[in-house]
């Protein structure tokens, strides 16, 4: 009888196996390239012609295998969704924000995708002008997305642009809000800056070269032709944009590398004069200039590496003449200032949390917004109003979900607008903490997390969701998710690091992340993971992770150095060729990142790269389940970086277990840009997690 059962069990798991969809195996054609008397053999670099026609049919081979291997979770996501959707008000309206008498708003319409922009004239009460409707924007098009949206001084036109294949490269219309009708249709190509000058006849914008550097300004008159050009940039190491001050009397315009800074100024009221230089550039001093009055207004690292404020008469703003406004405090990070007719917001960073601190002009005396809970996310909202007492501000947590305030900046009162509904939500039944883990060289670092109140935190057992960002000095704040709910209704715990090489607990935090100094980022990372399993908030079996972008890096660093610690990875457009990609000028973005991750042409540079490149470090080991996403119009990681990444992964990987690729051929590095397209690949994502940690309800 037992003979007979393991003949039948056999012949079943032969049949299984035969019907086992079978992963694509990209051909392999051997490229040699040598440096630093070193030879590197990539056998996938064919991967990156996007129009050979064996690459898209290879890309959508994975597509199919990724179809095949997922199509029993079809009902789950299909779940997911609608459980999603629930959680969603789809017809709904953003806060107006008043900008000269017009109040200016955004809403969606259930079923549409995108939303529509619309505006008020004198009152909240009047009837609505459509100003933008993205959805007809959208009509024909596989994406659209938006980048400016400037209405003129006196409200009769809007500089708007768009980019409808998600590589990022924006079109410049001018639309008569009059009328409803665009009367320049394609001003400017690949536009980044946009804004009116006084004139409400003129705009200024900045364009990108071959290798999507923003780097000249142009001057453009309406109707007119062959626009000035104003500016241009010519260090490949800086970017060039340029905005107006909320005083409405200066447009600023910024020469900006990763480590100095250098700005000019033009009246607004005389957009043909030449540009202004304030301070000279100068390595390693970075400075944002602002407007008041008589007054410039500086954000300084002069004094030290987390900025103070000054200020500095028009006429002579050298740095000579500055007058300290806010104090150099080295626990204390300034990220940006905001300048009103009497007051200064400066939006601070202290101990990993976000703050607002308000100077009051008139007398100097400054005070700071109490927050409630022990991990939130703050952010700025449109303030477009110069001479006003309220500084409106958003904010939301783990558990609180996005909401607008008025701060009243002499009363030291918050006024709660709008509270994002959140269907079949109750904020009582979650709760979020932080906690400190202890990295590889004993540094502190914090990580939040957010769970049901059910959920027994510490049994060891539980399944874990952890993610990270870690690169360009940029936070992780802990902000709310509808569509998480989902998740954590299902008894997931979800938790963020705030690990080095992100800006969370300073500017130090960076440079303790960067350039040569880079692996820190990972091992944090790796310690956040150890120490949830330490502590008993999961297990390896049950600890899934996740990471986007350079967070991606993040995810291929990590599961070379420790695919024993993780369930499964989720790896979002990863940027993981990090060597081939930073020895390719011609690449958007490489020669401004040399300060980020250095140069490979310089050995040693090399040497510390070669160290951690996730591509470069796939070897022959056990590495855990993966679902790796990448977009073919991306502008940010070239498609190529993730799919070569999976075809090296395949080829070495001692587990088994299937690495799957997605590859979203009309999209970028965002992802698709309608609401629902994006909600399903995020209900897609949910249940194949779901899947790994054996819950397939």
């Amino acid at each position: 009888m037992k003979r007979a059962l393991s003949a039948v069990a056999a012949l079943l798991f032969l049949v299984a196996a035969a019907e086992a969809p079978k992963a694509p195996v990209a051909k392999k054609v051997p490229k040699s390239s040598t440096i630093h008397g070193e030879t590197r053999v990539d056998n996938y670099a064919w991967i990156r012609e996007k129009s050979s026609p064996d690459v898209i049919a290879y890309l959508e081979s994975e597509n199919a295998y990724a179809d095949a291997m997922t199509s029993s979770m079809a009902p789950l996501q299909k779940s997911l969704y609608s459980e999603i959707l629930g959680h969603i008000k789809q017809t709904d309206t953003n806060v107006p924000y008043r900008d000269r008498g017009w109040y200016y708003y955004s809403r969606t319409e259930e079923g549409k995708q995108y939303p529509i922009f619309a505006r008020k004239k004198g009152s909240t009460g009047a009837p609505e002008e459509i100003t933008l409707d993205m959805n007809k924007l959208a009509e024909g098009q596989k994406f659209m997305g938006l980048g400016a949206y400037e209405p003129s001084d006196d409200g009769n036109l809007l500089a708007y642009s768009t980019d409808n294949t998600g590589y990022r490269q924006y079109t410049l219309h001018v639309r008569d809000l009059r009328t409803g009708s665009d009367v320049e249709t394609s001003v400017a190509q690949k536009v980044g800056s946009v804004l009116w000058a006084a004139d409400n006849k003129t705009i200024l914008y900045t364009v990108e070269n071959p290798a999507k550097r923003q780097w000249r300004l142009y001057r453009h008159t309406l109707a007119g032709k062959d626009d000035a050009l104003v500016y241009e940039e010519k260090d490949e190491l800086y970017d060039l944009n340029a905005d107006r001050s909320l005083s409405g009397d200066w447009i600023f315009v910024h020469s900006d590398s990763k480590t100095t800074t250098e700005e000019s100024v033009i009246p607004a009221n005389d957009p043909t004069a030449a540009p202004r230089l304030l301070v000279a550039r100068k390595e390693g001093h970075k400075y944002y200039g602002d407007h008041r009055g008589d007054r410039f207004y500086f954000l300084t690292n002069d004094a030290g590496i987390n900025y103070r404020v000054v200020s500095a008469p028009l006429g002579d703003p050298q740095q000579k003449n500055w007058t300290e406004v806010i104090a150099y405090r080295k626990p204390v990070r300034i990220e940006s200032i905001v300048l009103f007719a009497n007051h200064l917001v400066a939006r601070e960073r202290e101990n990993g949390l976000g703050q607002l601190e308000i100077v009051d002009l008139r007398d100097g005396k400054s005070h700071r917004v109490n927050f409630p809970e022990p991990t939130y996310s703050l952010g700025g909202a449109a303030n477009r109003e110069f001479d006003t007492k309220l500084f409106r501000y958003s904010y939301n947590s783990f558990v609180t979900p996005a909401s607008t305030f008025d701060y009243d900046m002499d009363a030291h009162t918050s006024t709660l607008l709008k509270q994002v509904e959140v269907p079949g939500y109750d904020k009582a039944q979650y709760t979020s903490e932080r906690i400190w883990v202890t990295a590889s060289d004993g540094v502190k670092v914090p990580v939040s997390l957010v769970y049901k109140k059910s959920v027994d935190p510490h049994s060891g057992a539980n399944p874990l969701w952890l993610t990270a960002y870690g690169s360009y000095g940029s936070s992780s704040n802990a902000g709310f998710s509808a569509p998480r709910i989902a998740l954590l209704d299902r008894g997931v715990i979800y938790a963020l690091a705030h690990i080095r090489g992100g800006g969370d607990m300073g500017k130090e935090w960076h440079e303790a992340g960067r350039m040569m100094t880079k692996k820190n980022t990972f091992t944090d990372f790796v310690a956040a993971g150890d120490a949830l399993v330490k502590q008993k908030y999961t297990t390896p079996s049950k600890l899934i992770i996740s990471g986007g972008s350079a967070g991606g890096l993040l995810m291929g660093a990590v599961t070379n150095m420790r695919p024993d610690l993780f369930k499964a990875v989720v790896a979002y457009v990863p940027f993981v060729d990090v060597i081939n990609t930073m020895l390719d000028p011609t690449l958007p973005l490489t020669t401004q990142e040399y300060i980020e991750w250095g140069n490979p042409n310089e050995k040693a540079a090399y040497t510390y790269m070669k160290s951690y490149d996730p591509y470069m470090n796939v070897a022959k080991k056990a590495y855990p389940n993966m679902l790796v996403r990448t977009s073919l119009n991306d502008s940010q990681v070239g498609y190529w970086e993730g799919v070569k990444w999976v075809a090296k992964l395949r080829d070495n990987t001692t587990s088994g277990k299937p690495i799957i690729l997605k590859v979203n051929m009309g999209a970028g590095h965002g992802g698709a840009s309608g609401r629902y397209d994006a909600l399903k690949d995020t209900a897609f994502d949910y249940a194949w997690m779901l899947g790994q940690w054996g819950l397939s309800r």
